[in-house]
């Protein structure tokens, strides 16, 4: 956890960067036909203090987009948002903005537990250049599904930027359902979802009711290929941030109908896969494994925990049977 000495450090870094660059006017803003493909959650950098690495995200961004991904979302669970201050979120959207360079999208996580609050970081999304917000459900409190329908609609009629909704209800406990998100999905600035529910009747209902009106995407890495076979535009993936050529290369094959290769390809890269969803949590397993492979991660922040020398090894064997390590 950052000392008050650091986190005043990181406060000032943050608004120096932001003073200096905001890249709002050349900003594009997304539709529906750009949440595709596979699109890295990326992790959140920190160096040995527990402060944001602007050099490290560079590396990680170049390493993602030189390996063909599609997009890049940043601030989620698999970067750690929780454990970040506001200006943090921006700064770190900033860094991997700049790094893009315009050469595929950036959708920033801007979750919250309250309107006002989303709308704030939507707004400072905006700022730091993203071309749409993906916004999970808000958390602790259970609320009631209509509650949940007028939150979204709120954040599209008001937020700067449009919106991808983020339904996970093992984190949150408020799932939505596909007939609320089909219903959402009549607004023009909601323009996709991230489907977490681990129930895939669920993303089949997604993709047959609103299929046609935005981009349905699963956020679960085992799902990419039996979610692609049902219509599904691709997958905000955690294991992108990790191995991001092996997983564009299953989207590919699967859009060139060499449906069998892909197929081999996703039960293949399992062995990781099964590391990075929901045990024993995907951040740390995310960020060791970048570490194994020589990228500058960082630990995880407190009280995040980090992986046992059980799990640890398990990885390990994992990248060695994919050959990505040498020993």
């Amino acid at each position: 956890m950052l000392a008050c000495g650091e986190a005043s450090l990181c406060l000032v870094a943050c608004r120096q960067h932001a003073a200096l660059h905001n890249p709002t006017e050349e900003t594009r803003l997304l539709t529906s036909a750009d949440i595709k493909g596979v699109i890295a959650a990326i992790v959140t950098p920190f160096d040995s203090n527990g402060q944001i690495n602007p050099g490290a995200i560079e590396t990680i961004v170049e390493y993602l987009v030189s390996n063909g991904v599609h997009g890049i979302m940043t601030t989620g669970g698999t970067g750690e948002f929780p454990m970040l201050l506001r200006e943090e979120r921006k700064y770190v959207t900033q860094l991997v903005v700049e790094q893009v360079n315009g050469r595929v999208p950036v959708i920033a996580g801007t979750a919250s537990c309250s309107t006002q609050e989303t709308l704030l970081l939507m707004e400072d999304a905006a700022e730091a250049g993203a071309g749409a917000a993906i916004v999970v459900a808000p958390y602790y409190f259970r609320l009631p599904e209509d509650t949940l329908y007028r939150y979204y609609m709120e954040l599209a009629d008001r937020g700067a930027l449009p919106v991808v909704l983020y339904n996970n209800p093992l984190y949150t406990g408020n799932n939505l359902s596909a007939t609320t998100m089909a219903k959402l999905a009549t607004h023009e600035r909601i323009i996709g979802v991230k489907q977490s529910n681990t129930n895939m009747g669920e993303l089949v209902e997604l993709v047959r009711l609103a299929g046609d009106r935005m981009a349905v995407t699963t956020g679960i890495d085992s799902q990419f290929y039996p979610a692609l076979c049902i219509g599904a535009t691709g997958v905000f993936s955690t294991a992108a941030s990790v191995i991001p050529s092996q997983m564009v290369q299953v989207y590919s094959l699967f859009q060139k109908g060499q449906r069998d290769d892909a197929l081999a390809l996703h039960m293949k890269l399992q062995s990781l896969n099964r590391f990075l969803e929901y045990d024993p949590g995907y951040v740390a397993p995310a960020k060791e494994a970048l570490a194994i492979m020589g990228y500058p991660a960082g630990p995880v922040r407190q009280p995040q925990p980090d992986l046992t020398p059980n799990e640890r090894e398990g990885l390990r064997q994992a990248l060695l049977e994919l050959g990505l390590i040498n020993c």
